[in-house]
């Protein structure tokens, strides 16, 4: 009976992954709080990792192609946040705001 709710299949990491990317598209659509957008794109970056690493297990183990693309777009993710935490950095500094309301002529 354990051994029946222990067995995680592919579907179960794909619902998991499709659940966490929901979050990061609803945080980023409804925050207005700068960190948290970046904390909700990082949601996104991060299931996108769980289906390489999923996709990578279920369909050949002995390749290691979904893991080592998973490592490459977890250091790409890693750069791109730390390029937008100096840019957010910057527009505090000049608005003294962390509210998306406040910067409306980026939009030009």
């Amino acid at each position: 009976m354990v051994e029946k709710f222990l067995n995680i299949s592919l579907y179960h990491y794909l619902l998991f992954a499709l659940i966490l990317f929901m979050i990061g598209i609803l945080g980023t659509i409804i925050s207005k709080n700068i960190i948290k957008i970046l904390i909700c794109i990082e949601f996104m970056l991060t299931s996108v990792n769980i289906n390489f690493i999923a996709f990578a297990s279920y369909v050949d183990a002995t390749k290691s192609d979904g893991f080592v693309l998973s490592l490459f777009y977890t250091a790409i993710g890693a750069i791109e946040i730390a390029v937008a935490l100096v840019i957010f950095y910057l527009m505090y500094r000049e608005k003294k705001s962390i509210n998306i309301e406040n910067y409306k002529e980026l939009n030009d």
